[in-house]
Protein backbone atom coordinates (compact mmCIF):
# COMPACT_ATOMS: atom_id res chain seq x y z
CA UNK A 1 0.00 0.00 0.00
CA UNK A 2 2.99 2.12 0.94
CA UNK A 3 4.16 2.65 -3.03
CA UNK A 4 0.02 3.54 -3.65
CA UNK A 5 0.54 7.08 -1.35
CA UNK A 6 1.13 10.05 -3.60
CA UNK A 7 3.29 11.78 -0.80
CA UNK A 8 5.37 14.67 -1.44
CA UNK A 9 9.37 14.24 -0.61
CA UNK A 10 9.02 15.39 3.40
CA UNK A 11 5.64 13.56 3.44
CA UNK A 12 7.48 10.42 2.26
CA UNK A 13 10.10 11.07 4.77
CA UNK A 14 7.80 11.33 8.09
CA UNK A 15 6.42 8.03 7.03
CA UNK A 16 9.90 6.25 6.94
CA UNK A 17 10.12 7.37 10.35
CA UNK A 18 6.95 6.50 11.65
CA UNK A 19 7.46 3.10 9.78
CA UNK A 20 11.09 3.12 11.50
CA UNK A 21 9.87 3.70 14.69
CA UNK A 22 6.88 1.54 14.56
CA UNK A 23 9.45 -1.52 13.72
CA UNK A 24 11.83 -0.78 16.49
CA UNK A 25 8.36 -1.40 18.99
CA UNK A 26 7.84 -4.71 17.10
CA UNK A 27 5.01 -3.62 15.48
CA UNK A 28 5.70 -5.73 12.64
CA UNK A 29 2.17 -7.52 12.42
CA UNK A 30 0.63 -4.08 12.33
CA UNK A 31 2.52 -2.48 9.84
CA UNK A 32 1.90 -5.72 7.56
CA UNK A 33 -1.20 -5.89 8.14
CA UNK A 34 -1.78 -1.98 6.87
CA UNK A 35 0.59 -2.80 3.92
CA UNK A 36 3.51 -0.48 5.10
CA UNK A 37 5.88 -3.63 5.48
CA UNK A 38 6.94 -6.44 3.68
CA UNK A 39 8.31 -9.72 4.17
CA UNK A 40 7.60 -11.51 7.71
CA UNK A 41 5.27 -9.66 10.15
CA UNK A 42 6.99 -10.62 13.73
CA UNK A 43 5.28 -10.17 17.27
CA UNK A 44 8.27 -8.21 18.10
CA UNK A 45 12.42 -8.26 18.84
CA UNK A 46 13.53 -12.17 20.49
CA UNK A 47 13.05 -11.82 24.50
CA UNK A 48 10.46 -8.95 23.94
CA UNK A 49 7.63 -9.43 26.78
CA UNK A 50 5.80 -6.35 26.63
CA UNK A 51 2.04 -7.17 25.07
CA UNK A 52 1.30 -5.61 21.55
CA UNK A 53 -1.15 -2.92 23.14
CA UNK A 54 1.79 -1.50 25.50
CA UNK A 55 4.19 -1.33 22.70
CA UNK A 56 1.52 0.21 20.54
CA UNK A 57 1.35 3.03 23.01
CA UNK A 58 4.54 3.33 23.58
CA UNK A 59 4.94 4.24 19.99
CA UNK A 60 2.50 6.20 19.69
CA UNK A 61 3.52 8.32 22.49
CA UNK A 62 7.32 8.26 20.66
CA UNK A 63 5.52 9.76 17.16
CA UNK A 64 4.11 12.80 19.22
CA UNK A 65 1.16 14.29 19.07
CA UNK A 66 -0.42 13.34 16.23
CA UNK A 67 -0.25 10.16 17.42
CA UNK A 68 -1.18 10.79 21.26
CA UNK A 69 -4.29 12.05 19.76
CA UNK A 70 -5.14 9.19 17.92
CA UNK A 71 -5.03 6.29 20.51
CA UNK A 72 -6.75 8.92 23.04
CA UNK A 73 -9.55 8.30 20.29
CA UNK A 74 -9.35 4.86 19.38
CA UNK A 75 -9.52 4.73 23.94
CA UNK A 76 -13.06 5.53 23.39
CA UNK A 77 -13.92 3.20 21.23
CA UNK A 78 -14.78 -0.07 23.40
CA UNK A 79 -17.65 -0.36 21.06
CA UNK A 80 -15.10 -1.41 18.57
CA UNK A 81 -11.52 -2.25 20.35
CA UNK A 82 -11.98 -5.31 23.77
CA UNK A 83 -10.71 -3.86 26.66
CA UNK A 84 -6.45 -4.87 26.42
CA UNK A 85 -6.49 -2.38 23.96
CA UNK A 86 -8.80 0.41 25.15
CA UNK A 87 -7.50 0.19 28.69
CA UNK A 88 -3.94 0.21 27.69
CA UNK A 89 -4.73 3.25 25.17
CA UNK A 90 -6.32 5.19 28.09
CA UNK A 91 -2.86 5.79 29.47
CA UNK A 92 -1.69 7.82 27.04
CA UNK A 93 0.23 10.59 27.82
CA UNK A 94 2.13 13.86 25.74
CA UNK A 95 5.91 13.54 26.73
CA UNK A 96 8.09 15.93 25.89
CA UNK A 97 11.69 17.24 27.41
CA UNK A 98 11.22 20.57 28.54
CA UNK A 99 12.95 23.57 26.38
CA UNK A 100 14.75 26.42 27.77
CA UNK A 101 12.84 29.54 27.39
CA UNK A 102 15.75 31.21 25.48
CA UNK A 103 14.44 28.44 22.63
CA UNK A 104 10.42 29.33 23.46
CA UNK A 105 11.35 33.51 23.45
CA UNK A 106 11.14 34.75 20.21
CA UNK A 107 7.76 32.53 19.97
CA UNK A 108 6.71 34.53 22.90
CA UNK A 109 7.81 37.92 21.54
CA UNK A 110 6.21 37.07 18.02
CA UNK A 111 3.06 36.42 19.92
CA UNK A 112 3.05 39.57 22.28
CA UNK A 113 4.79 41.77 19.10
CA UNK A 114 7.70 42.78 22.06
CA UNK A 115 10.00 41.13 24.34
CA UNK A 116 7.85 39.67 27.47
CA UNK A 117 9.96 41.54 30.08
CA UNK A 118 7.94 44.40 28.46
CA UNK A 119 4.56 42.94 28.69
CA UNK A 120 4.74 41.64 32.19
CA UNK A 121 6.14 42.35 35.50
CA UNK A 122 7.66 39.19 35.61
CA UNK A 123 8.33 35.98 33.42
CA UNK A 124 9.54 32.66 35.58
CA UNK A 125 11.42 30.99 33.06
CA UNK A 126 11.54 27.47 34.78
CA UNK A 127 8.54 25.42 33.22
CA UNK A 128 5.33 24.56 35.29
CA UNK A 129 4.66 22.00 33.01
CA UNK A 130 5.47 20.62 29.43
CA UNK A 131 3.95 17.98 26.87
CA UNK A 132 4.56 17.56 23.35
CA UNK A 133 2.11 20.43 21.98
CA UNK A 134 3.15 23.29 24.82
CA UNK A 135 5.32 24.45 27.52
CA UNK A 136 3.76 26.35 30.60
CA UNK A 137 5.40 29.08 32.50
CA UNK A 138 3.98 31.37 35.29
CA UNK A 139 4.14 34.83 35.14
CA UNK A 140 2.76 38.17 36.82
CA UNK A 141 1.11 40.86 35.20
CA UNK A 142 1.92 44.51 35.54
CA UNK A 143 -0.87 44.73 38.22
CA UNK A 144 0.15 42.15 40.13
CA UNK A 145 -2.47 38.93 39.26
CA UNK A 146 -0.44 35.79 38.70
CA UNK A 147 -1.23 34.47 35.17
CA UNK A 148 0.01 31.50 33.04
CA UNK A 149 1.61 31.68 29.80
CA UNK A 150 1.03 27.99 27.80
CA UNK A 151 3.38 28.24 25.00
CA UNK A 152 2.55 26.35 21.55
CA UNK A 153 6.13 24.99 20.85
CA UNK A 154 8.01 25.96 18.09
CA UNK A 155 7.46 23.91 14.84
CA UNK A 156 5.08 21.31 16.05
CA UNK A 157 2.67 22.82 13.69
CA UNK A 158 3.88 21.56 10.10
CA UNK A 159 4.86 18.58 11.58
CA UNK A 160 1.51 17.68 12.70
CA UNK A 161 0.20 18.69 9.52
CA UNK A 162 2.72 15.61 7.71
CA UNK A 163 0.98 13.61 10.36
CA UNK A 164 -2.73 14.09 9.06
CA UNK A 165 -1.70 14.11 5.31
CA UNK A 166 -0.64 11.16 5.62
CA UNK A 167 -3.07 9.54 8.41
CA UNK A 168 -5.90 11.13 5.53
CA UNK A 169 -4.60 9.26 2.62
CA UNK A 170 -3.95 6.19 4.40
CA UNK A 171 -7.40 5.86 5.53
CA UNK A 172 -8.88 6.47 2.32
CA UNK A 173 -7.20 3.27 1.42
CA UNK A 174 -7.47 1.26 3.76
CA UNK A 175 -11.30 1.92 3.47
CA UNK A 176 -11.30 1.13 -0.42
CA UNK A 177 -9.80 -2.25 0.32
CA UNK A 178 -10.43 -3.76 3.73
CA UNK A 179 -13.86 -4.60 4.86
CA UNK A 180 -12.11 -5.05 8.34
CA UNK A 181 -10.89 -1.72 8.17
CA UNK A 182 -14.06 -0.34 7.34
CA UNK A 183 -15.73 -1.56 10.28
CA UNK A 184 -13.53 1.05 12.29
CA UNK A 185 -14.28 4.17 9.73
CA UNK A 186 -10.87 5.33 9.32
CA UNK A 187 -12.13 8.16 7.01
CA UNK A 188 -14.77 9.71 9.75
CA UNK A 189 -11.94 8.64 12.51
CA UNK A 190 -9.23 11.01 11.07
CA UNK A 191 -11.12 13.92 9.91
CA UNK A 192 -12.10 13.81 13.59
CA UNK A 193 -8.27 13.57 14.68
CA UNK A 194 -8.13 16.51 12.50
CA UNK A 195 -10.40 18.42 13.94
CA UNK A 196 -9.30 18.06 17.34
CA UNK A 197 -5.86 18.86 16.85
CA UNK A 198 -5.88 21.49 14.84
CA UNK A 199 -8.51 23.43 17.53
CA UNK A 200 -6.10 22.56 20.51
CA UNK A 201 -3.23 23.85 18.42
CA UNK A 202 -4.92 27.29 17.69
CA UNK A 203 -4.62 28.47 21.64
CA UNK A 204 -7.95 31.20 20.91
CA UNK A 205 -9.62 28.58 20.46
CA UNK A 206 -9.38 26.98 23.86
CA UNK A 207 -9.92 30.79 25.17
CA UNK A 208 -13.48 30.67 23.62
CA UNK A 209 -14.21 27.63 25.45
CA UNK A 210 -13.50 28.77 28.48
CA UNK A 211 -15.68 32.00 28.01
CA UNK A 212 -18.00 30.11 26.92
CA UNK A 213 -17.86 27.76 29.60
CA UNK A 214 -17.66 30.73 32.27
CA UNK A 215 -21.16 31.85 30.38
CA UNK A 216 -22.82 28.95 30.68
CA UNK A 217 -22.14 28.50 34.43
CA UNK A 218 -22.21 32.19 35.45
CA UNK A 219 -25.09 31.84 37.94
CA UNK A 220 -23.30 29.37 40.07
CA UNK A 221 -20.12 30.64 41.75
CA UNK A 222 -18.99 27.41 43.36
CA UNK A 223 -18.12 26.90 39.60
CA UNK A 224 -14.59 28.52 38.73
CA UNK A 225 -12.99 29.30 34.66
CA UNK A 226 -9.91 30.99 34.69
CA UNK A 227 -10.16 34.59 33.16
CA UNK A 228 -8.25 34.99 30.12
CA UNK A 229 -6.55 37.68 29.60
CA UNK A 230 -7.18 38.51 25.97
CA UNK A 231 -4.79 41.77 25.13
CA UNK A 232 -1.80 39.04 24.96
CA UNK A 233 -3.43 35.81 23.89
CA UNK A 234 -3.03 34.24 20.31
CA UNK A 235 -2.80 31.46 18.02
CA UNK A 236 0.36 30.16 19.49
CA UNK A 237 0.22 31.96 23.40
CA UNK A 238 -2.79 31.70 25.77
CA UNK A 239 -2.26 33.88 28.89
CA UNK A 240 -4.43 32.86 31.63
CA UNK A 241 -5.41 33.30 35.35
CA UNK A 242 -3.15 31.16 37.62
CA UNK A 243 -5.37 29.22 39.83
CA UNK A 244 -4.25 27.16 43.02
CA UNK A 245 -6.02 24.50 44.61
CA UNK A 246 -6.02 20.64 45.20
CA UNK A 247 -6.60 18.03 42.74
CA UNK A 248 -9.72 15.77 43.24
CA UNK A 249 -7.64 12.75 43.73
CA UNK A 250 -7.61 11.90 47.71
CA UNK A 251 -10.42 12.29 50.18
CA UNK A 252 -8.38 13.00 53.17
CA UNK A 253 -6.24 15.74 51.58
CA UNK A 254 -9.45 17.43 50.57
CA UNK A 255 -10.66 17.18 53.73
CA UNK A 256 -7.22 18.04 55.90
CA UNK A 257 -7.49 21.55 53.73
CA UNK A 258 -11.22 22.59 55.01
CA UNK A 259 -13.28 21.17 51.52
CA UNK A 260 -15.67 18.43 52.16
CA UNK A 261 -15.11 15.44 49.91
CA UNK A 262 -19.15 14.71 49.61
CA UNK A 263 -19.57 18.22 48.71
CA UNK A 264 -17.30 18.23 45.93
CA UNK A 265 -18.50 14.82 44.42
CA UNK A 266 -21.86 16.31 44.19
CA UNK A 267 -20.97 19.58 42.36
CA UNK A 268 -18.86 17.54 39.99
CA UNK A 269 -21.35 15.61 39.21
CA UNK A 270 -24.19 18.46 38.61
CA UNK A 271 -21.47 20.09 36.65
CA UNK A 272 -20.83 17.80 34.07
CA UNK A 273 -24.07 16.00 33.91
CA UNK A 274 -25.76 20.23 33.07
CA UNK A 275 -22.74 20.72 30.55
CA UNK A 276 -24.35 17.46 29.02
CA UNK A 277 -27.95 17.79 29.10
CA UNK A 278 -28.46 21.09 29.13
CA UNK A 279 -25.53 23.07 28.06
CA UNK A 280 -24.81 21.02 25.21
CA UNK A 281 -21.21 21.95 25.40
CA UNK A 282 -18.39 20.03 28.00
CA UNK A 283 -15.37 19.48 28.97
CA UNK A 284 -14.10 16.45 26.97
CA UNK A 285 -11.69 14.99 29.87
CA UNK A 286 -12.47 15.95 33.20
CA UNK A 287 -9.53 14.46 35.03
CA UNK A 288 -8.06 15.49 38.50
CA UNK A 289 -5.24 17.32 36.50
CA UNK A 290 -7.69 19.04 35.00
CA UNK A 291 -9.82 20.32 37.93
CA UNK A 292 -9.00 21.81 41.02
CA UNK A 293 -10.88 22.13 44.33
CA UNK A 294 -11.46 25.45 46.11
CA UNK A 295 -11.89 26.23 49.34
CA UNK A 296 -15.41 26.81 50.11
CA UNK A 297 -16.27 23.51 48.27
CA UNK A 298 -15.70 25.14 44.98
CA UNK A 299 -14.64 23.64 41.66
CA UNK A 300 -11.86 25.43 39.17
CA UNK A 301 -12.62 23.73 35.67
CA UNK A 302 -8.56 23.95 33.41
CA UNK A 303 -7.46 22.88 30.05
CA UNK A 304 -10.23 23.59 27.84
CA UNK A 305 -8.59 22.91 24.47
CA UNK A 306 -10.84 19.36 24.15
CA UNK A 307 -14.67 20.44 24.39
CA UNK A 308 -17.29 18.18 23.54
CA UNK A 309 -20.73 19.46 22.32
CA UNK A 310 -24.17 17.63 22.16
CA UNK A 311 -27.15 18.48 19.62
CA UNK A 312 -30.09 19.41 21.25
CA UNK A 313 -31.61 16.24 19.86
CA UNK A 314 -28.73 14.43 21.06
CA UNK A 315 -29.42 15.22 24.89
CA UNK A 316 -33.03 14.17 24.80
CA UNK A 317 -31.76 11.05 23.07
CA UNK A 318 -29.55 10.43 26.09
CA UNK A 319 -32.37 11.39 28.78
CA UNK A 320 -33.96 8.26 27.42
CA UNK A 321 -31.25 6.10 27.61
CA UNK A 322 -31.08 7.20 31.23
CA UNK A 323 -35.06 6.70 31.97
CA UNK A 324 -34.80 3.74 30.02
CA UNK A 325 -32.42 2.01 32.01
CA UNK A 326 -33.69 3.44 35.59
CA UNK A 327 -36.99 2.24 34.17
CA UNK A 328 -35.71 -0.80 32.95
CA UNK A 329 -37.46 -0.71 29.91
CA UNK A 330 -35.59 -2.57 26.83
CA UNK A 331 -38.00 -1.60 24.25
CA UNK A 332 -37.06 2.40 24.84
CA UNK A 333 -33.62 1.50 25.35
CA UNK A 334 -33.51 -0.30 21.84
CA UNK A 335 -35.16 2.48 20.48
CA UNK A 336 -32.58 4.76 21.22
CA UNK A 337 -29.89 2.32 20.68
CA UNK A 338 -31.40 2.49 16.66
CA UNK A 339 -31.18 6.10 16.64
CA UNK A 340 -27.49 6.09 17.98
CA UNK A 341 -26.34 3.80 15.68
CA UNK A 342 -24.34 4.23 12.82
CA UNK A 343 -25.88 3.99 9.20
CA UNK A 344 -28.96 2.88 10.84
CA UNK A 345 -28.49 -1.07 8.95
CA UNK A 346 -27.93 -2.64 12.29
CA UNK A 347 -31.03 -5.33 12.48
CA UNK A 348 -33.71 -4.52 15.25
CA UNK A 349 -33.10 -8.34 16.37
CA UNK A 350 -29.71 -7.37 17.07
CA UNK A 351 -30.15 -3.86 19.47
CA UNK A 352 -33.10 -5.63 20.97
CA UNK A 353 -30.62 -8.19 22.54
CA UNK A 354 -28.09 -5.37 23.42
CA UNK A 355 -30.94 -3.85 25.57
CA UNK A 356 -32.35 -6.85 26.92
CA UNK A 357 -28.70 -7.51 28.76
CA UNK A 358 -27.74 -4.34 29.55
CA UNK A 359 -31.64 -3.91 31.16
CA UNK A 360 -30.77 -7.17 32.75
CA UNK A 361 -27.46 -6.82 34.07
CA UNK A 362 -27.99 -2.43 34.95
CA UNK A 363 -31.70 -1.75 34.83
CA UNK A 364 -34.56 -0.69 37.52
CA UNK A 365 -31.96 0.49 39.81
CA UNK A 366 -28.96 2.33 40.91
CA UNK A 367 -26.71 2.97 37.97
CA UNK A 368 -23.36 2.38 38.31
CA UNK A 369 -22.33 4.12 35.92
CA UNK A 370 -18.36 2.86 35.21
CA UNK A 371 -19.76 -0.66 35.52
CA UNK A 372 -22.97 0.18 32.89
CA UNK A 373 -20.03 1.75 29.94
CA UNK A 374 -17.70 -1.26 30.56
CA UNK A 375 -20.67 -3.65 30.20
CA UNK A 376 -22.10 -1.56 27.65
CA UNK A 377 -19.35 -1.30 24.85
CA UNK A 378 -18.69 -4.70 24.80
CA UNK A 379 -22.35 -5.77 24.47
CA UNK A 380 -21.92 -3.39 21.31
CA UNK A 381 -18.77 -4.99 19.75
CA UNK A 382 -20.19 -8.17 20.20
CA UNK A 383 -23.56 -7.39 18.40
CA UNK A 384 -21.80 -5.04 15.52
CA UNK A 385 -23.46 -1.74 16.77
CA UNK A 386 -20.97 1.44 16.53
CA UNK A 387 -21.53 5.04 18.38
CA UNK A 388 -21.31 8.25 16.59
CA UNK A 389 -18.12 10.51 18.08
CA UNK A 390 -19.67 12.79 20.20
CA UNK A 391 -21.58 10.25 22.38
CA UNK A 392 -18.39 7.90 23.01
CA UNK A 393 -16.44 11.58 24.47
CA UNK A 394 -19.57 12.50 26.30
CA UNK A 395 -19.98 8.70 27.93
CA UNK A 396 -16.18 8.81 28.49
CA UNK A 397 -16.15 12.11 30.58
CA UNK A 398 -19.36 11.40 32.53
CA UNK A 399 -17.31 8.07 33.62
CA UNK A 400 -13.99 9.90 34.03
CA UNK A 401 -16.34 11.94 36.32
CA UNK A 402 -17.47 8.74 38.02
CA UNK A 403 -13.77 7.64 38.49
CA UNK A 404 -13.18 11.04 40.10
CA UNK A 405 -15.90 11.03 42.62
CA UNK A 406 -14.95 7.68 43.73
CA UNK A 407 -12.04 8.24 44.89
CA UNK A 408 -12.62 10.78 46.83
CA UNK A 409 -15.97 10.08 48.60
CA UNK A 410 -16.49 6.56 47.56
CA UNK A 411 -19.92 5.20 47.77
CA UNK A 412 -21.17 8.22 45.86
CA UNK A 413 -24.14 7.36 43.83
CA UNK A 414 -23.79 9.28 40.40
CA UNK A 415 -27.49 8.11 39.47
CA UNK A 416 -28.36 10.33 42.42
CA UNK A 417 -26.94 12.77 40.65
CA UNK A 418 -28.97 11.77 37.75
CA UNK A 419 -32.24 12.37 39.30
CA UNK A 420 -31.80 15.55 40.63
CA UNK A 421 -31.02 16.40 36.98
CA UNK A 422 -34.27 16.03 35.94
CA UNK A 423 -35.56 19.29 37.30
CA UNK A 424 -32.61 21.25 36.19
CA UNK A 425 -33.18 19.63 32.72
CA UNK A 426 -36.82 20.40 33.24
CA UNK A 427 -36.20 24.16 34.48
CA UNK A 428 -34.11 24.37 31.11
CA UNK A 429 -36.91 23.32 29.08
CA UNK A 430 -39.06 26.13 30.04
CA UNK A 431 -36.78 28.91 30.59
CA UNK A 432 -37.29 32.26 28.70
CA UNK A 433 -33.63 31.56 27.04
CA UNK A 434 -34.51 28.41 25.00
CA UNK A 435 -37.74 29.81 23.86
CA UNK A 436 -37.35 33.02 23.00
CA UNK A 437 -35.43 31.79 19.79
CA UNK A 438 -38.09 29.87 18.91
CA UNK A 439 -41.01 32.38 19.49
CA UNK A 440 -38.65 34.80 17.46
CA UNK A 441 -38.49 32.12 14.15
CA UNK A 442 -42.05 31.49 14.41
CA UNK A 443 -43.37 34.88 14.75
CA UNK A 444 -41.23 35.83 11.57
CA UNK A 445 -42.67 33.00 10.03
CA UNK A 446 -46.44 33.92 10.90
CA UNK A 447 -45.29 37.51 9.69
CA UNK A 448 -44.54 37.09 6.96
CA UNK A 449 -47.94 34.97 5.79
CA UNK A 450 -49.62 37.89 6.93
CA UNK A 451 -47.78 40.55 4.60
CA UNK A 452 -48.19 38.16 1.81
CA UNK A 453 -52.27 37.46 2.65
CA UNK A 454 -53.42 40.74 -0.19
CA UNK A 455 -50.99 38.37 -2.69
CA UNK A 456 -52.89 35.29 -1.56
CA UNK A 457 -56.36 36.37 -1.18
CA UNK A 458 -56.18 37.87 -5.26
CA UNK A 459 -54.54 34.67 -6.50
CA UNK A 460 -57.81 33.10 -4.93
CA UNK A 461 -59.73 35.86 -6.19
CA UNK A 462 -58.54 35.41 -9.61
CA UNK A 463 -58.87 31.40 -9.55
CA UNK A 464 -62.68 32.08 -8.65
CA UNK A 465 -63.15 34.05 -11.52
CA UNK A 466 -61.31 31.74 -13.67
CA UNK A 467 -63.54 28.85 -12.88
CA UNK A 468 -67.28 27.76 -14.71
CA UNK A 469 -70.12 30.28 -14.58
CA UNK A 470 -72.25 27.35 -13.37
CA UNK A 471 -70.11 26.59 -10.19
CA UNK A 472 -71.29 28.27 -7.35
CA UNK A 473 -68.41 30.51 -5.62
CA UNK A 474 -67.03 28.80 -2.70
CA UNK A 475 -68.22 30.71 0.07
CA UNK A 476 -67.42 28.87 2.80
CA UNK A 477 -63.56 28.45 1.40
CA UNK A 478 -63.08 31.56 1.31
CA UNK A 479 -64.28 32.35 4.97
CA UNK A 480 -62.31 29.92 5.95
CA UNK A 481 -59.19 31.33 3.81
CA UNK A 482 -59.78 34.91 5.30
CA UNK A 483 -60.20 33.56 9.25
CA UNK A 484 -56.96 31.56 8.67
CA UNK A 485 -55.15 34.70 7.15
CA UNK A 486 -56.62 36.63 9.72
CA UNK A 487 -55.56 34.40 12.78
CA UNK A 488 -52.01 34.63 10.99
CA UNK A 489 -51.65 38.16 11.65
CA UNK A 490 -52.93 37.73 15.15
CA UNK A 491 -50.99 35.10 16.18
CA UNK A 492 -47.59 36.70 14.63
CA UNK A 493 -48.56 39.71 16.04
CA UNK A 494 -48.98 37.87 19.39
CA UNK A 495 -45.70 36.30 19.43
CA UNK A 496 -43.79 39.12 18.54
CA UNK A 497 -44.79 40.88 21.38
CA UNK A 498 -43.95 37.73 23.73
CA UNK A 499 -40.80 37.69 21.98
CA UNK A 500 -40.10 41.29 23.10
CA UNK A 501 -41.55 41.04 26.49
CA UNK A 502 -39.19 38.04 27.25
CA UNK A 503 -36.13 40.04 25.67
Amino acid sequence: MIGTLLLSRRDRARLQEVVGIASRFGLGVLLARLGLERGAASEGAPGETRSLPVRTRLALETLGPTYVKLGQILAMRGDLLPPEWTNELERLHSHAPTLPFEELRPAVEAALGQPPEEAFASVDTTPLAAASMAQVHRARLQDGREVVLKIRRPGIRPRIESDLRLMAQLAAALEATSAEARRFGPVGMTRQLADAILAELDFTQEGRNADRLRADFAGDARVVLPEIHWAWTSETLLVMDHIAGIPPRDGDTLRAAGIDPESIAALGADIVLDMVLIHGRFHGDPHPGNMLCLPGNRIALLDMGMIGHVSPKRREEFIGFVQSLAAGDPALLADVLAAWSEGGEVPRARLRAVADRLVARHGGGRVVLSDMVADFLPLLREEGVTLPPDLLLAFKAMVTLDGVVTRIAPGFDLSDAMRRATLRIARARLSPERWLPILQSLAWELGRVGEDAPRLLRALLRRLEAEPAEAAPPTDAIRAAGRWIAGAILAGAALVAVAIFLR
